[in-house]
């Protein structure tokens, strides 16, 4: 089945919580963060977070600190782009 914009924006909320606990570094949220934006189908998306516990909702809702979840988020972009760039010059 293919995968929407919403699935995706909910696969990077889920890892962007995971990078915040502290389950993946920034690189392997950048790597991730790029899988997901070039997935096709939901088995994609879901192979972005198999090996990862589901996130309960107390904890996705627990308060924390925003600016450090800012700066990883803004990380993470750059590192998207700079992966899209490339494969693109290359492919």
């Amino acid at each position: 089945m293919r995968a929407s914009d919403e699935d995706r924006e909910r696969v990077i909320t889920a890892l962007q919580q995971h990078t915040k606990a502290g389950r993946l570094t920034l690189d392997e949220f950048a790597e991730r963060a790029g899988t997901v934006y070039a997935a096709k189908t939901l088995a994609e998306l879901h192979r972005a977070t198999v090996d990862l516990p589901k996130i309960a909702k107390e904890v996705a809702e627990a308060p924390g600190n925003d600016r450090q979840l800012l700066l990883t988020f803004l990380f993470a972009i750059i590192a998207v782009v700079v992966i899209g760039t490339v494969y693109a010059l290359f492919h």
